[in-house]
């Protein structure tokens, strides 16, 4: 119940139905607030408490300071979260294991139970395994079930064992695509209360529900699990940038050329730990689909959140998926009564603002490894060729032409050429080198959720098939749409053929090439890539192109809209401009170019209009958390605790509770530590955290190995996130990872200093020595430190490898406060200052004081560090609200929130 200071509490009716609200206009200074600060004004009126959640702290955020720097901590209550496999089990995990927690020191187990709705979407365990045949998404997902059974019987027995938690199975759609189309409000229903619906989510792609005027973001799973058990996220009320969006996109642009211009601009401007809010007349001329796009991509330019107000076009949307009559009332009549609803001609107080007018807009794609990177497409082949030499050996023959093939691409003078010779299965041979696109996949919620570019790509395809085009033959070509509605609609509109025709046929219902589950290259293709070190690419309509993260053959990696996906699968090479030169021939011999396939606005809009209904979405979504009949087949124990299967390598219990007592242990200084990792700046959780494919010759591969997993079972380390043996020997593993204190070295690799001459040697090797030896570990690392997805297991990883302290020039939001969630403390070099610029090598050892400060309540500022050669500054201490420095002083999130409930 709110302590209603503000006498706040009201009645909305709308049609028969009757709903307690909290009005917005009782609190002085809420009409000039923006949008998004106005759903957290109505969260806090709703829960104020007295104690956590206070009349000042209403108050605080009513008199928002547009220019002010944050600094007054508020507590959000997020009406639910939202999960998807990779995170979501390590999340149950833990909630399993917390419950058994609690019952050892005394407590009652059922009290470890959701208290807001949580939903988990499986959509990170499909790999494209199988493609280009009719039968690869079958295939694909038998696959799936048997390399993944041990894991969707915990996830089953999780959805009857706790209240208020669903599971959407495999072969359904993205999470994020299904929250958009299905699980969210909009406006919350709850206990005879309407309320804006927010969330937090373990995906840091979360804010794609942003475009329907939600306010949510990724967090780690362990801030997560905390919601879920009704503890509220600690925050700063934060700057808002508005972003003002003015007249139209022009012919033959994408929603993604929209998004990366976007992502481009605000990466630019810098807006991390910032709000994003679009607003202007140009907002009213956005589909929602684009909305949605670009909500997708705010980790990309780094913001926590980029929303947008609720209109017209968000209660199209609603009706168009199926949402009922009354919902699409309550969503109008609440907007409106409260504020909500946009202007397209009002100017909100904002911390900062730029413009885009949408007119201005070009056709683009994003790389080789950034997604901030743009490229103007029409510069893409010369980019491309400047970009090559980052990734070949300098003695390689510049400006050798190719030897001639029948359907290689011609290759520019000057560029770094490899030309190799490929015989494939059926005898046939053709030609590849640096810039072949070897993985064109449609991929990701990103786009896969916008029918525009999703009808636009189909259509290419189509126009293609009618020219006598294809794709060429070491392309690896994938369609993994976001949910079942996609297909629905080709079927109907008479395209798939076509999509099956240039090899992108249905591979599953997930997230697949974006989070690397791109499956293996062809197999010769693979040899030639990596007998011959060729700098191949892939070319994915997803939101990530990290280093490493697509696929282990391919070096380098563009974001693009599904058009040019196709396209550039017929294309065959980065080295191919295009928008200028032929992908082809037509059966009459003449030249084929982009433009004679491209189709036009009105042919895309035609197909979306005729061949997209309410109908598709009450199909797809009408039982959507039964499953199928391999779902309900498989067999799960009962109980309210699980029974651990000690031969399981899927899911074991974790170490986190072990010796814990109710009272937390005294924080102590760190003393003589050594350096696990040396790391620049960039370094993003797709480094830090396991993910992608599990090598044979590395420590988790030799741990599967002792366990009796063949190779071909050893599945992705995000599938085995419920296993923290596994995670642990994966953690800084990435094969790009760059350990300055092993140079020359590329992967996870450190120099043990518990040796004499401290050789090279595996981080994980390296860390059970040390911890062995009662050493702490410290992390140094550059700017931007932990950007990339919310993967709690970047912190999971780095805590159970005895890493106490990170020391960084600055840090991403998610990951600086999951360190903290874990108990490892983050340390920022004082302003100018970096490990180059104080000379640190990575071989001192390392003293940090002044930390016990925080036993006496206090957040110490700054902190003192001291090397054994001399080295000393003051590290400022990047705990940035008292929330977080009661979870540092518990030894972690999880401990806080275990003591928290058994003393309720």
């Amino acid at each position: 119940m709110s302590a209603n200071s503000f006498d706040a509490r009201s009645t909305l009716r709308v049609g028969d139905e009757s709903y307690e609200i909290f009005r917005l206009d009782k609190v002085e200074g809420s009409a000039r607030l923006p949008y998004s600060l106005k759903v957290l004004l109505e969260n806090l009126l709703r829960t104020e408490d007295g104690a956590n959640i206070t009349a000042d702290h209403i108050r605080a955020l009513g008199g928002w300071d547009s220019q002010a720097q944050p600094s007054q901590e508020i507590q959000f209550t997020p009406a639910r979260v939202i999960m998807q496999d990779f995170t979501g089990v390590p999340c149950v995990v833990d909630l399993a294991t917390m419950r058994e927690a609690v019952k050892e020191l005394g407590g009652d187990p059922a009290k470890i139970n959701p208290l807001a709705p949580a939903e988990l979407v499986i959509d990170h365990s499909v790999i494209a395994d199988k493609f280009g045949t009719k039968d690869a998404f079958g295939q694909n997902v038998e696959l799936e079930y048997g390399r993944n059974r041990e894991r969707y019987q915990f996830l089953r027995w999780g959805q009857t064992a706790f209240d208020e938690f669903k599971v959407v199975p495999p072969g359904t759609g993205i999470v994020h695509q299904v929250n958009i189309e299905h699980l969210a409000r909009t406006v919350m229903v709850r206990g005879g209360q309407a309320y804006p619906d927010t969330l937090v989510g373990t995906d840091s792609h979360t804010t794609m529900v942003n475009g329907l005027g939600v306010l949510g973001w990724g967090v780690g799973g362990i801030e997560a699990e905390a919601a879920m058990l009704g503890q509220p996220v600690s925050m700063l009320i934060p700057r808002v940038v508005g972003f003002k969006l003015t007249g139209e996109l022009p012919a033959g642009t994408t929603a993604t050329d929209l998004v990366l211009t976007i992502t481009e601009m605000l990466r630019k401007h810098g807006v991390v730990g910032k709000f994003v809010e679009f607003y202007g007349e140009g907002v009213a001329a956005t589909s929602l689909a684009n909305r949605a796009t670009i909500g997708n991509m705010s980790p990309e330019f780094g913001s926590t959140a980029a929303i947008f107000p609720i209109d017209g076009e968000t209660l199209k949307y609603l009706r168009l998926t199926g949402r009922s009559d009354q919902q699409v009332a309550l969503v109008e009549a609440y907007a409106k009564e409260q504020g909500l609803w946009l202007d397209p001609a009002a100017e909100p107080d904002f911390s900062e603002k730029l413009e885009l007018d949408l007119a201005t807009v070009v056709p683009s794609i994003a790389g080789p490894k950034r997604p901030q990177d743009r490229i103007v497409l029409a510069e893409a082949k010369e980019q491309f060729e400047r970009d090559v030499r980052n990734y070949v050996t300098e003695d390689e023959e510049a400006g050798k032409e190719s030897f001639p093939a029948s359907d290689a691409p011609a290759f520019t003078d000057g560029a770094p050429t490899r030309p190799t010779l490929v015989t494939a299965p059926d005898g046939s041979t053709y030609e590849i080198d640096h810039g072949a696109v070897t993985v064109a996949a449609i991929t990701s919620c990103t786009n896969t959720s916008n029918p525009y570019v999703m009808v636009a790509a189909a259509l290419v395809a189509k126009k293609a098939v009618e020219k006598g085009l294809t794709r060429k033959p070491w392309v690896k070509t994938t369609l993994a749409p976001g949910s079942k509605v996609v297909t629905d609609y080709f079927d109907k509109a008479g395209l798939t053929p076509y999509l099956d025709k240039v090899g992108f046929n249905l591979v599953g219902y997930g997230c697949t090439t974006c989070i690397g589950n791109s499956g293996p290259l062809p197999e010769e293709v693979s040899k030639a890539v990596n007998d011959n070190d060729l700098a191949v690419t892939s070319v994915l309509s997803g939101n990530r192109n990290f280093e490493g993260r697509i696929n282990p053959d391919v070096k380098m990696n563009y974001l693009a809209s599904p058009p040019l996906v196709v396209a550039y699968a017929i294309a065959g090479s980065m080295r191919v401009d295009i928008t200028r030169d032929a992908l082809g021939v037509d059966q009459d011999g003449a030249p084929v170019y982009l433009k004679d396939i491209w189709p036009t606005e009105a042919e895309v809009n035609d197909v979306v209009a005729n061949a997209i209904g309410e109908d598709m979405f009450n199909k797809s979504y009408q039982d959507v958390f039964a499953g199928d009949a391999q779902w309900q087949a498989l067999p799960i124990p009962t109980g309210d605790t699980f029974e651990w299967d000690a031969q399981s390598t899927y899911v074991r219990k974790p170490p986190y509770f072990e010796g814990m007592t109710m009272d937390p242990a005294p924080v102590e200084d760190i003393a003589d530590a050594r350096v696990l990792a040396k790391l620049g700046d960039s370094v993003t959780t797709d480094h830090i955290s396991p993910a992608g494919a599990i090598k044979a010759d590395t420590p988790a591969g030799k741990y599967l190995t002792e366990h009796g997993v063949e190779r071909r079972d050893f599945n992705s380390y995000g599938s085995r996130r419920g296993n923290h043996e596994v995670m642990i020997r994966g953690t800084f593993a990435n094969i790009r990872l760059r350990n300055q204190i092993a140079p020359g070295t590329e992967g996870g690799y450190t120099r043990d200093f518990t040796v004499e001459g401290g050789p090279v040697s595996f981080i994980y090797d390296a860390s059970q020595n040390y911890q062995a030896a009662g050493t702490p570990l410290v992390v140094l690392a550059g700017k931007e430190y932990g950007s990339g997805s919310s993967r709690d297991w970047a912190a999971k990883g780095t805590a159970l490898l005895g890493v106490r302290a990170v020391i960084a020039e600055s840090y991403e939001r998610i990951h600086r406060s999951n360190l903290i969630g874990m108990g490892v403390l983050p340390l920022q070099y004082p302003e100018g200052a970096s490990a180059q610029a104080l000379g640190l090598t990575g071989e001192e050892t390392f003293s940090i004081t002044g930390v016990t400060a925080l036993n006496d309540g206090t957040t110490p500022r700054t902190v003192k560090v001291t090397t054994d050669t001399g080295v000393e500054f003051d590290a400022v201490v990047r705990i940035d609200t008292p929330g977080e420095a009661d979870y540092y002083r518990n030894g972690g999130i999880m401990q806080y929130v275990l003591r928290s409930l058994i003393r309720k």
